[in-house]
């Protein structure tokens, strides 16, 4: 499975969901620009010591990231969505997309790119759920219809 963060702004999720990467074989997909370094001691300190376990990929844009991986199969997370998270059959090599913890994904992504839209359930009320914690319950579900490939 591939995770992307488009355009990602707190280092502390982004840090939390490479350490999910990391346990699961997730590649992580980073679209630029970043709402911080990768220097970044939060960034480091979220991800313990599972850097080295994690395929970090870095694109410059969207436009870029859709370039490269033409033909992919690609899920959009957003609030906007009327399919639940486990409503939808994951590829194994699909690419579960997430956008910036504020905004979330931008309009031109969400109607220009040909993909299934999913959303998390929740209350009325409630704006949103946490980016790391919202990347690993629909990562963990593409992994359950998938018999959790790898993983022991």
């Amino acid at each position: 499975m591939n995770i992307v963060l488009v355009e990602p702004e707190i280092p502390a999720n982004t840090g939390n969901i490479a350490r999910t990467c990391a346990v699961t074989g997730a590649s992580l997909h980073l679209i630029k620009p970043l709402g911080f370094s990768t220097a970044d001691k939060y960034l480091k300190r979220a991800g313990l010591d599972y850097w080295h376990l994690v395929d970090v990929i870095y694109h410059e844009s969207f436009a870029d990231f859709a370039c490269c991986y033409k033909g992919g199969r690609f899920y959009f997370a957003t609030t906007k969505a009327s399919l639940f998270y486990t409503e939808v059959s994951y590829e194994t090599d699909g690419f579960l997309i997430f956008g910036r913890e504020t905004r979330g994904l931008p309009p031109e992504i969400l109607d220009g790119c040909p993909g299934t839209k999913i959303r998390v359930p929740m209350i009325n009320e409630a704006r949103s759920l946490n980016l790391a914690n919202t990347v690993a319950v629909v990562l963990y579900e593409a992994l359950r219809q998938q018999g959790f490939p790898g993983l022991g």
